[in-house]
């Protein structure tokens, strides 16, 4: 059934991960399988069998040529540096070269207590293992670069987390699993050739261009290359409302990927110091601060790479200081970008910003919903008629009402007819996000009554994100005041 692997990660020396056989589960149930992704990744799904599937992806058989392994990082988390973190619950079972060619890891979540688990039960609660599986694939059909839900699996098991809950394994597609943290973890214990070794495989399988480079300038390329990718990922994110919720190095990847969707949510109302996590009681991650989290977290990788950019330290340090200062230049250039194109802007003016963040300061002080804002604008943008539900979104309409005349003004200096103009804006402004409150309808119905139909239909919409559905209009609608959720969990 499973693609033949290429284990280049399990190749690396010893040190860099621990073995590790996933530990089975008493009776594996496959819940939800991703057809098209297995597809794209060359599975043979000629003889799918959901009850042989169900063994696969529970880790309770082991697929022919992989070698399943736990990977070994370290990370800051919330700004505490932790020297030892590493998989605690996950398994990589290799990668695969997919129809593409691309090369993508095979992970398992929740397979079992690893040597790296500190204490933990390795195992996974059903509930965390359906929200990432519902919010990366959403992602996905967003076009923000993310690791794909591949499969999940109920265990037959309970897992304990303050109550038994059912237990669920997920299996995870990504680029890799690389992360800052991963650099961080050699360069704790002064492994500076175990940070040389790990930074050449990174460039080897996510930076090929850099194989050309030598000595101080391959390595300084590869810091130039994450960030670039870094400030593109973060300004997708504010694009769409979405707050990320842990931000820590061990959830960066080098890959530019978003990983690790523990307490994560897409917010609703506009506020840019909105925080949803539960662990989160500082406002850390907040929704406006992300980007300069990522700057950094990015300073974090800097660290690391030093021995290897330059001999001289303070050579080291000027260079790698001079990149990282280019950051903010870098996000709000991706971030204008996008939200140019939200607005329905083709062409580059000096003052764009300035009628961006007004049309965010008036959501803010009206209290607008963002994804509906940003979809109704659309319409807007081929008929005045359309202003009146849009204005309807604030609860001070007169927040928006004055913007209006100045951004028509600016859309007639575009060349775009209306019509096309509209459909872009159609394709760059969701009508549907994961809203909070219809995740944890749909967690709550697979938990407490066994019942999928709500994920199933949920997971349907999410990955449709673009397309009107009428008839799932009421999706689109944010949460009644007796339906907010302000608070999500990791769930590790």
């Amino acid at each position: 059934m499973f693609p033949p692997f290429t284990l280049r990660y399990a190749r690396l020396p010893e040190r860099f991960y621990a073995h590790f056989e996933p530990v089975p589960v008493r009776e594996p149930h496959l819940i939800a399988f991703n057809r098209p992704l297995a597809e794209a990744l060359g599975f043979d799904l000629a003889a799918f069998d959901a009850e042989e599937a169900a063994v696969w992806f529970s880790g309770n058989v082991v697929p022919r040529g992989a070698e399943p392994l736990a990977q070994a990082y370290a990370g800051h988390q919330f700004g505490g540096f932790v020297p030892q973190l590493g998989d605690g619950r996950a398994v990589l079972l290799g990668e695969v070269t997919d129809r593409d060619g691309r090369l993508r890891d095979i992970q398992l979540k929740g397979a079992g207590r690893t040597p790296f688990s500190r204490g933990g039960d390795g195992r996974a609660p059903l509930g965390p293992v359906l929200r990432e599986y519902l919010v990366s694939e959403a992602m996905h059909a967003l076009g923000i670069p993310t690791t794909r839900a591949l499969a999940a699996v109920t265990t037959g098991e309970r897992v304990v987390r303050g109550i038994p809950e059912p237990g669920a394994i997920l299996t995870r597609v990504a680029a890799s699993h690389i992360r800052v943290g991963t650099f961080q973890y050699f360069a704790a214990r002064g492994d500076v050739e175990g940070v040389r070794e790990l930074a050449d495989h990174a460039i080897e399988r996510h930076y090929p261009e850099l194989t050309k480079r030598e000595g101080g300038e391959r390595y300084l390329g590869l810091l130039e290359a994450v960030q670039a990718r870094q400030a593109a990922l973060i300004a997708k994110w504010m694009g769409v409302g979405f707050i990320h919720g842990v931000m820590n190095t061990d959830n960066t990847s080098i890959s530019g990927e978003t990983i690790d969707f523990g307490p994560c949510a897409f917010m609703e109302q506009y506020e840019p110091q909105m925080v949803f996590s539960s662990i989160d009681e500082g406002g850390r991650y907040a929704y406006a601060n992300q980007p300069w989290i990522a700057q950094w977290n990015l300073a974090r990788l800097a660290e690391t790479l030093l021995p290897l950019i330059d001999d001289d330290s303070d050579r080291a340090v000027e260079r790698a200081t001079e990149l990282l200062q280019r950051y903010p230049e870098q996000h709000e250039s991706e971030w204008l970008e996008m939200m140019r194109a939200k607005l329905g802007l083709q062409q580059a003016q000096p003052g764009d910003k300035a009628l961006i963040e007004a049309l965010l300061a008036a959501m803010h002080r009206g209290r607008a919903d963002f994804t509906l804002t940003f979809r109704r604008l659309a319409e807007a943008a081929e008929s005045d008629k359309a202003e009146a539900s849009l204005v309807a979104l604030f609860e001070r309409p007169e927040e928006i009402s004055g913007w209006f005349e100045e951004w028509r003004q600016r859309l007639a200096q575009e060349p775009l007819p209306e019509g096309e103009r509209t459909r872009r804006m159609r394709l760059t402004n969701p009508a549907f996000i994961p809203r909070n409150h219809r995740v944890q309808q749909a967690l709550t119905a697979a938990m407490d009554e066994n019942d999928f139909g709500p994920f199933e239909t949920l997971l349907e919409i999410v990955t449709r994100p673009y397309d009107d559905q009428p008839e799932r209009v009421e999706y689109t609608l944010p949460a009644e005041p007796t339906e907010r959720v302000f608070r999500t969990f990791c769930g590790t």
